[in-house]
C-alpha cells in the first residue's frame, strides 16, 4: 500500500469530528457503540477514534435509519447481513484464488511431465 494511501480501517477522527462528519450529534454515535452498530477504537481507554469504515458505517445507519425510515433493530440486522456477505465474498475470493493456483500448478505439471515422456510417446499425444 503506498504510504500516501491511508488505510480505511486506520482510526483517525475524535468524536466530534466524526460526528460533523456524519451530520450527527455526538451522543448518537456513543449510543450506536453501545448497541454495537459502530465499534471505534478506543486510546487510552477513553478517547474515540473513528476510522473512515467507521464514517462509511455511520452514514449508511443514517441512511437506513433517515431515508428509508428503518428502525434501529433492523438496522442491526441488515448491517449484520451485509457483513456476513462481506466475509463470504473475501473467502469466496480467497477460495478463487486457491483454485487458479492449483488449476496453474496442475497445467506446469502436466507440461513438465509431458517434456519427460519419451519423444514416440509425444507425437502419439
Amino acid at each position: 500500500m503506498a504510504d500516501n494511501i491511508r488505510d480505511r480501517h486506520e482510526p483517525v477522527y475524535l468524536i466530534s469530528v466524526a460526528a460533523r462528519l456524519c451530520d450527527m450529534h455526538p451522543q448518537t454515535l456513543r449510543m450506536y457503540e453501545r448497541m454495537g452498530l459502530v465499534r471505534p477504537q478506543r486510546i487510552n481507554r477513553k478517547n474515540r477514534l473513528y476510522s473512515e469504515a467507521d464514517i462509511e458505517r455511520l452514514r449508511q445507519i443514517q441512511r437506513l435509519t433517515r431515508d428509508l425510515g428503518v428502525n434501529l433493530a433492523g438496522v442491526e440486522i441488515i448491517l449484520d447481513l451485509l457483513d456476513r456477505v462481506e466475509k463470504l465474498q473475501q473467502e469466496l475470493e480467497t477460495l478463487r484464488g486457491q483454485m487458479e493456483q492449483m488449476v496453474q500448478d496442475r497445467v506446469e505439471q502436466i507440461l513438465a511431465e509431458r517434456q519427460t515422456l519419451p519423444a514416440r510417446v509425444v507425437r502419439d499425444l
